[in-house]
This record gives structure tokens, sequence and C-alpha cells, in this order.
């Protein structure tokens, strides 16, 4: 059985931008856990308009073994998209991702509950 393509995601951030053409894109910035204990950090524009879902080997940013290393790829990759945004006019925000988040996320597959 194959695994949905955003079921090993453990953080997202979805940005709301303006291409070269002032039209609406999408982008979806994500820390996800790969098989092996591999941390992966994937940046992909215009998901929706795919004719799959899975992820393409361009849309990888990062892959390695640790989380702070995955946090300082992902949060660049988004700091990065909003200043461009930015400059085009566009207000959008987002959240830093936190490793606190990605470990509730980690201890609930890791147990098999919520932590404390």
């Amino acid at each position: 059985m194959r695994r949905a393509p955003n079921e090993g995601r453990y953080a997202e951030r979805i940005l709301t931008a303006f291409d070269d053409r002032g039209e609406q894109e999408r982008i979806v910035v994500w820390i996800e856990r790969k098989e092996g204990g591999l941390w992966a950090v994937g940046r992909t524009v215009n998901p929706q308009q795919r004719s799959s879902p899975e992820p393409r080997p361009d849309d990888w940013i990062f892959e390695g073994y640790e989380l702070g290393d995955a946090l300082e790829a992902a949060n660049g990759a988004l700091e990065s998209d909003v200043s461009v945004t930015r400059r085009g006019g566009d207000g959008t925000t987002a959240e830093p991702f936190t490793r606190d988040e990605v470990l509730r996320k980690l201890e609930r597959w890791f147990f098999g509950h919520s932590p404390r």
C-alpha cells in the first residue's frame, strides 16, 4: 500500500504569492521524516497543478540526519520566499518552523500517543 504524499510530513507552511505575470501561486515548504531516520525539507510551487501529488526529485532542498540542520534549511527557504513576496507588495508572513512543533509529532509517532 502506498502512503499518502504528505503522510510523513512533520511540519508544513503554505504561502500564497503572485508570480511575475501577477497570477496567484501557492508555495509549500515542509519538513518530513524519511525511512532510515533521514530528515528532509521540500519546497514546491503550485503542487495543486501537478498530475501527481508525489514530490519530484528537484523539490528536495535538504536531506540529512540532524533535525537542527533540517530546521535551518526549512526556515531559510521560508524566509527567502516571504522576503520575495514582500518585495512584490504582498504582505505574506509565515511562522518559522520550530523544534517543538516537529518533536511533538515525532513523539506521537514514536510512542504512539500525544506528548504530555
